[in-house]
């Protein structure tokens, strides 16, 4: 099981990061657009570095749902490589079955 602290830090980041999204995106459209002038794109970045660190998407960790575990972490499952094989031999995923050969 991971540090409570750092799953808590990662859940803050989340609430900050929906927190600004629309702010960030918009910031980043501008920075981003080749045909916006130099100063206007200049301006936006100047804009997206004065927000919040953790309000960047990037800040955010992907953790296991049951453990808090971050590495070895399955997107589809949302859980980690220990939490997934336990549960697929308890047969909780379905369609999940263990391999043997």
């Amino acid at each position: 099981m991971a540090k409570l602290s750092s799953v808590n830090k990662n859940e803050r980041r989340k609430k900050l990061v929906l927190q600004y999204a629309a702010k960030f995106e918009k910031l980043r459209a501008i920075a981003n657009d080749a045909k916006a002038d130099d100063t206007d794109r200049l301006m936006a970045r100047l804009k997206m570095a004065e927000l919040p660190r953790n309000a960047n998407p990037t800040r955010i960790r992907n953790r296991c749902e049951l453990t808090g575990r971050s590495r070895a972490y399955y997107r589809k499952f949302r859980l980690s490589r220990i939490m997934l094989r336990e549960m697929g031999n308890k047969g909780l995923i379905p369609g999940l079955t263990k391999s043997s050969w």
